[in-house]
């Protein structure tokens, strides 16, 4: 739009760190402004006074700064180009390729109306035993990892982008080092994996408010793959909690008064708008929502998490194994409220089976560590189920365990039948005639 047809004014009314004020007709919510030349965006509007928030903050800006607003709100050109980019909050390459053409879409909208979803029912691999046995994944599922900042949930989810049966990948990084940046970068190229990925990443040094674009920005290439191409899109957002303290730094700069853990009290709806994109669609697309939100010392009750686990259909918990050395994925903790959707009908038939009977003689061998911890002899089958937790977690907990489903189950197998009696196990006896034999000497 040439500059003589936008709104222009150069009397700013009020200025905070992150924001400016001043009184002004004819905009919208959302719509995208420049402040004496920094990229802003309208935040608020009551009456004819509007406020904007400056992406770079408003150091040095002077109350007759030159607001021009553009007449539109943040957008996204989509196209088969987004493939293989890696791209900025503002949908800008980063990678030293060319600019993306295409349709411009605008960032943010509404999430898809119930009347057009469809009940999840297609399993979604990860290649990760630690959710696709026990907590399967289905596709148009919103799902939190719950991890401590110096667990490698980042190298998680770049070992989900490698594996997951997907047709397209949308990663969506807020607060990145530029170490975690070059980590996904080298990953995807090394992997050759590139041609279905697509990289929105802000780094710890762009503007943190930028982060509030990230998902947007993801979510609106992953609803063009999802609707107009009809794929199967997973979006990867981490880290959350870096996008709820970008939240809570516009709204304390806001004059906003704080609610729990100094997060702004619109926290529900600004995560709810975000996780809710997730969906199924009837003709095929889906867009399924993997999002990082790490502890701020392993702390659950924190508003990010607390609100997330309102939100999403169940959570995935990183932890260090001292047994094996290794990071798993904590089969107490973690769970999928949607995988009795696909186990046992998009998988093969013994899995709900043999996934409670694994996680229950798990359990059993916790008990025992207890006894002996504090002191107390231990049976037979304590020792049995110890041994048999060590291998579980070394053969099919540890995140760096890659097998496809099938493969988990039979490993699974094995280790019944290396440790424990047909009966220990409790299994249906229907399927201990099929798979009991199968297994006794693989081990």
């Amino acid at each position: 739009m040439a500059k003589a047809f936008q709104k222009i004014f150069t009397k700013i009314t009020g200025i905070t760190k992150a924001t400016c004020s001043l009184k002004a007709t004819g905009v919208g919510y959302d719509e995208l402004a420049s402040v004496g030349g920094r990229l802003a965006q309208v935040v608020k509007i009551v009456d004819d006074e509007v406020t904007l928030q400056v992406f770079e903050g408003t150091e040095g800006i002077p109350t007759n700064a030159e607001v021009v607003f553009m007449g539109k709100a943040p957008s996204l050109k989509v196209s088969e180009q987004l493939a293989s980019r890696f791209l900025n909050a503002y949908g800008e390459p980063i990678d030293g390729g060319q600019p993306i053409n295409g349709r411009e879409v605008e960032i943010g909208g509404p999430s898809v109306n119930p009347v057009r979803r469809k009940q999840p029912s297609e399993l979604i691999s990860t290649g990760i035993a630690g959710i696709d046995l026990n907590n399967t994944l289905v596709t148009g599922q919103k799902i939190p990892f719950f991890a401590d900042p110096d667990q490698p949930f980042n190298q998680v989810m770049a070992l989900v982008a490698m594996r997951a049966e997907s047709d397209k990948i949308i990663l969506g990084g807020m607060g990145m080092t530029n170490d975690d940046y070059l980590f996904f970068k080298n990953t995807f190229t090394n992997a050759g994996a590139l041609d279905r990925i697509v990289s929105f990443i802000n780094t710890t040094e762009d503007p943190s408010v930028e982060r509030l674009l990230i998902p947007d920005m993801a979510l609106t290439a992953a609803e063009y793959f999802a609707v107009e191409k009809n794929e199967k899109v997973l979006v990867l957002l981490t880290d959350m909690t870096n996008y709820a303290d970008a939240l809570a730094i516009v709204s304390n700069r806001m004059d906003q008064i704080p609610s729990k853990d100094s997060m702004p009290g619109s926290l529900y709806s600004d995560l709810s708008k975000i996780y809710e994109k997730a969906v199924q669609f009837p003709d095929g697309g889906s867009i399924t929502i993997i999002a990082v939100t790490t502890l701020s010392g392993g702390d659950i009750t924190h508003a990010v998490p607390d609100n997330t686990g309102y939100i999403t259909e169940g959570q995935l918990y990183l932890r260090r194994d001292s047994e094996i050395g290794k990071v798993i994925v904590d089969p107490f903790r973690s769970l999928s409220r949607l995988k009795q959707l696909v186990t046992g009908k998009k998988t093969r038939h013994d899995h709900p089976q043999v996934m409670n009977a694994a996680i229950r003689l798990y359990a059993d061998a916790a008990n025992a560590r207890t006894k002996m911890e504090n002191g107390f002899d231990l049976t037979d089958y304590d020792n049995r189920t110890l041994a048999f937790a060590k291998d579980y977690s070394e053969k099919l907990l540890a995140i760096d365990v890659n097998l496809d489903t099938t493969e988990m189950l039979d490993v699974a197998w094995a280790l019944f039948v290396k440790y424990f009696t047909q009966a220990e196990v409790n299994i249906k006896q229907e399927l201990v005639d099929i798979f009991w034999k199968e297994n006794e000497y693989s081990m």
